[in-house]
């Protein structure tokens, strides 16, 4: 029996709310799609840790200075590749992961012909929308896990694992260490709700779910751009993906706030600006044909 057949006759109550959530995320998750996205994001720590391991083989540090942060300390921890492959594909393979599952959210339902079905069901559309945003919000928390997990697995693999040495220079237990590093993934997952929510209203502006995805992700890639122009610089605070790489500073001792917290409150206003957006878009949208 299809979603839309199992909803039809649901009472419109808090437990079939949920009912809907569990759907949604159920049909998100078993995509083929989605399932490809989370393989390539556990993948890039892999290939990270993989290259560093190689590169050191030899002389046991990492060479050149380049690359993403905390590289070179992931010989000697390899909870570091935790920080690194974050940072590593925070700029570009999470968000753009995000953006396809937001922008598919609503318009892959147009195109498939099945919005109108689930608007058949006692929802309303405020709460498909909600439910809509909220399994977006689990995928953006479920990626970022899969990178973290799959970093820590590596890192424990080919690396020691032991005390931690903060950006302050300061030494602290691995099992701090650890619980940094969660912290770390909670805020990065944050880091997206923004993204998310723009992603949400591009989808509610069209019937094309590859068109939805496309423009999402190709917003991302402009955005980027003007953040790495210098003219630029009186715009760039505003933009959703300009704080993304302040987690860093939860590497200090003390934690410095100040950047996550503007971060934090940046990502907050997107998605109440696009979040509302989207809800009046699609509480006007006609689903008919």
């Amino acid at each position: 029996m299809s979603r839309v057949e199992t909803m039809g006759a649901a009472p419109a109550n808090p437990l079939w709310t949920l009912g809907l959530l569990r759907s949604e995320l159920t049909v998100t998750l078993r995509r083929w799609r989605t399932l490809a996205l989370l393989a390539v994001l556990a993948g890039v720590p892999i290939l990270i840790g993989v290259a560093v391991k190689i590169e050191t083989s030899g002389d046991g540090a990492a060479g050149g200075g380049g690359g993403p942060a905390f590289i070179a300390q992931i010989t000697n921890n390899g909870l570091f590749l935790v920080f690194t492959a974050l940072a590593a594909t925070l700029p570009f393979f999470l968000p753009m992961s995000v953006g396809v599952v937001a922008g598919d959210a609503v318009a892959g339902e147009a195109s498939a012909g099945t919005l109108r079905y689930l608007l058949v069901a006692p929802a309303g559309r405020t709460r498909l929308l909600l439910t809509k945003y909220a399994t977006v919000l689990a995928f953006c928390l479920l990626a970022t896990l899969v990178v973290a997990v799959s970093a820590l697995v590596t890192g424990l693999l080919l690396f020691p694992l032991g005390d931690v040495v903060t950006i302050s220079g300061t030494r602290i237990g691995f099992g701090e260490g650890l619980w940094r590093a969660f912290l770390i993934a909670l805020v990065v997952a944050a880091s997206l709700v923004g993204i998310a929510a723009v992603g949400l209203f591009i989808s509610t502006l069209t019937g094309s779910g590859i068109g939805a995805m496309a423009t999402t992700v190709g917003l991302l890639i402009t955005v980027q751009i003007l953040d790495q122009i210098p003219q630029l610089h009186a715009i760039q605070p505003y933009l959703f993906s300009h704080q993304w790489l302040s987690f860093a500073d939860l590497m200090r001792a003390p934690v410095y706030w100040d950047d996550v917290v503007k971060n934090l409150e940046l990502q907050a206003l997107y998605a109440a600006v696009f979040g509302s957006a989207a809800w009046a878009r699609f509480t006007a949208k006609d689903i008919t044909s």
